[in-house]
């Protein structure tokens, strides 16, 4: 069993003795301080908060765990039910909430649930607030309301529609033209809750054909939830099998996008955030785009070549979405398919990908391998090297730095080493004795050298 405590919030396989994995009892301590957070922080006699959830078979058990947590602290409760994670980010808002908890375990298989902590304006808490509630949830000093003064529980089934129509009122999102395109699309949603919202959404957009694998919002995912090439062979399958345009996949709460071209390749995690800032910068001409240190620089090439700004920030959406604000991005996101787009909220938005990447196709032309053929090639070579628990990761990195200080480096989220339009980025992790290395060159072959001389480079400071 396991039971992952984090600043974002709170993650474990369901079952087990409480501490071990994310039993009834974690969710009701996690769930209190989170509460008590919040009546804290925002002074609400009467505070409020979204509640929404993924499909995964856990979900309802946990939903009505905090649910009834938050009602005894008197705070009042609106369930939007089975959603998205973007869907209740705009919902803390639209709503005028005071905060929101998605329960997802993201790309996690079906063992595993969490809390996902939003404050009052729709985005995943800071680091400091994180940490106070953890603080909280370790004390386990809560005082619940009396029994005039509980919450009230309340549900909303609209929040994917009016999710939905925001979409379709971006500028850059043309429903003629993706009428006029006939696109044939199969959709592939690991048996989650983009099952249904992703066919709502390419209806509203005009596709008039969609194939659907996997798209049973029942919990069962029929492959690993997270949207790598090797996990969408289905899905590569079923569009060439019914000559589809393109594919679409999305993780279990709707938050990462990957696509599949027309002949069954994969258009790659990283080129989502890229097609769509893409498109969206052919509206702000010179506009700032961010992405994380571990993220493909095609979307810097993109950018650059517009006359724009390029920024990257530490590794986690938090981070992408504070540079984000610091330089006044038009779009950012990170390369694992994650696109965010402030005009809409800030937060990872599978929905908002899809609308103006099939846009962005009809208006190109052509086919879907022909659009990612037209940006700049790259490929990510990921590794990690395992140390003993006595060796100080600090100070092999530091040693790397020193190293490669002729080169431009990046310091602000472990070490990046920039070799013309090559990079390596060596971040420590957080649990366990282990540097994970990315690397990115113009072919993976060149990718996986510069990887292992780095390797090496460690292995020769260890000695």
């Amino acid at each position: 069993m396991s039971l992952i405590k984090s600043i974002s919030g709170i993650r474990g396989t369901i079952g087990g003795r409480p501490g071990d994995g994310l039993s009834p009892l974690d969710i009701v301590k996690f769930a209190s301080a989170y509460g008590i957070w919040i009546k804290q922080t925002y002074g609400s006699t009467k505070p409020s908060i979204v509640i929404g959830r993924d499909a995964r078979l856990s979900g309802e058990m946990v939903n009505n765990i905090v649910c009834g947590t938050l009602i005894g602290l008197g705070i009042d409760v609106i369930d939007v039910g089975l959603s998205t994670t973007p869907t209740v980010e705009i919902a803390v808002t639209e709503l005028k909430t005071d905060g929101g908890i998605i329960l997802t375990a993201s790309h996690n298989p079906k063992q595993w649930n969490a809390l996902k902590l939003l404050n009052n304006k729709g985005e995943f808490i800071s680091d400091s607030e994180g940490k106070f509630i953890l603080e909280l949830a370790d004390k386990e000093d809560f005082n619940y309301a009396d029994v005039s003064d509980l919450g009230v529980y309340s549900q909303r089934n609209d929040l994917i529609t009016l999710h939905i129509n925001k979409v379709l009122a971006l500028p850059y999102v043309d429903v003629d033209a993706i009428k006029k395109a006939n696109f044939k699309v199969v959709v592939d949603a690991v048996n989650s809750t983009g099952g249904f919202v992703i066919p709502q959404l390419l209806e509203a957009l005009g596709v008039q054909t969609i194939h659907k694998i996997h798209c049973e919002p029942n919990g069962h995912f029929a492959h690993n939830p997270e949207p790598l090439p090797e996990h969408l062979r289905d899905l590569a399958a079923e569009v060439v099998k019914t000559n589809s345009d393109v594919g679409i996949s999305v993780d279990p709460d709707v938050d990462r996008l990957a696509l599949v071209c027309e002949d069954g390749e994969m258009f790659g995690e990283e080129y989502t955030l890229v097609t769509v800032a893409d498109a969206v910068l052919q509206y702000h001409k010179g506009g700032n785009t961010v992405s994380n240190l571990s993220s493909t620089r095609a979307l810097r090439d993109v950018t650059e070549k517009i006359g724009g700004s390029y920024s990257a920030s530490a590794v986690g959406e938090v981070n992408v979405v504070n540079k984000m604000k610091e330089t006044n991005a038009i779009i950012g996101g990170e390369g694992n398919g994650g696109v965010i787009l402030p005009e809409i909220h800030y937060g990872r938005d599978a929905l908002v990908g899809i609308a103006i990447f099939l846009s962005h196709l009809a208006k190109y032309g052509k086919t879907t391998s022909m659009l990612r053929k037209s940006y700049p090639n790259y490929f990510i070579s990921k590794n990690k090297i395992e140390l003993t628990p006595q060796i100080d990761v600090d100070k092999v990195l530091e040693s790397i730095h020193a190293k490669y200080k002729n080169q431009p480096v990046n310091t602000i989220d472990g070490v990046k080493i920039e070799f013309d339009k090559e990079w390596v980025h060596l971040r420590k992790s957080n649990t366990e004795p282990i540097i994970r290395i990315y690397s990115e060159s113009q072919s993976l072959s060149t990718a996986d050298t510069l990887a292992k001389k780095i390797i090496e480079d460690i292995k020769e400071i260890i000695k």
